[in-house]
């Protein structure tokens, strides 16, 4: 049995770092896993990848420290089940605007009565046996909140039966909010949005997730009490070292 670690310091009120991966290589999840990161999340939605390297990254992430986690393409029956199947033991559900597709997404990700997931993930078997016996408790959904009309359904969304928590996603709510986030006005309504729903989430008792979007603003939220937070992708970490490395050579004498 694989203990979704992350999952577990969650429910203890505890925060879970994550990291994104866009880059589609399951060599640098395995050493983002190594880095010691809670979770690492395969970013199908955004990210470079395909069906195959995702079953890659999984195993990968598994090796080290990391809990392997998904976001799927979109709020889809078969594309939830593919990726669970493969061995992600938490998905992130994008574009969830009410209560229906909250359920529709409980319903994908747990198998009966619970849900209606079908059985036969013979990939995760590297998880450990008997799989769909303990596979509904250890996975993670955390459907996202990144619109206003999401934001304003938000306790209907989170109060669905198997959706865990939520991961906001700021960038898509400023622009579905129509706020300029650089103007002292626009950051202003775009924090009450976002904590409006970290309330929702205390009085729904479901876990608190937002999309960090670097250190300064990771920080920041796990300040706030967010739980399921990310810092950087693959990618940025890759930029953002390189340019420091860079800059630094640069100044000197």
């Amino acid at each position: 049995m694989r203990i979704n670690t992350a999952k577990e310091r969650m429910l203890q009120g505890k925060s879970a770092i994550g990291v994104g991966a866009v880059l589609g290589s399951h060599l640098a999840v395995e050493l983002l896993s190594q880095a010691g990161f809670d979770w690492v999340l395969v970013d199908c939605q955004h990210g470079n990848w395909d069906d195959e390297p995702a079953l890659l990254a999984f195993k990968s992430i598994s090796l080290g420290a990391s809990v392997p986690m998904a976001r799927v393409r979109q709020n889809n029956f078969a594309a939830i089940g593919r990726l669970l199947d493969q061995g992600a033991l938490g998905i992130v559900v994008p574009l969830v605007n009410s209560a229906a597709d909250a359920r529709a997404a409980a319903n994908a990700v747990r198998y009966p009565p619970r849900g209606g997931r079908s059985m036969g993930a013979f990939l995760a078997g590297y998880h450990g046996p008997n799989y769909e016996q303990w596979a509904d408790d250890q996975v993670f959904l955390a459907v996202q909140i990144e619109s206003a009309q999401a934001v304003d359904c938000a306790e209907e969304i989170l109060s669905v039966e198997g959706v865990d928590g939520c991961w906001i996603g700021p960038k898509d709510l400023a622009r579905s909010m129509g706020v300029d986030i650089n103007t002292p006005a626009g950051r202003q309504a775009h924090e009450a949005a976002i904590l409006r729903v970290l309330e929702v989430c205390r009085k729904t008792h479901k876990i608190p997730g937002i999309d960090g979007d670097g250190e300064t603003q990771a920080r920041r939220w796990l300040g706030h009490g967010f739980q399921f937070v990310t810092t950087i992708s693959d990618a940025g970490l890759l930029i953002n070292g390189g340019q420091a490395i860079l800059h630094r050579l640069r100044e000197t004498p």
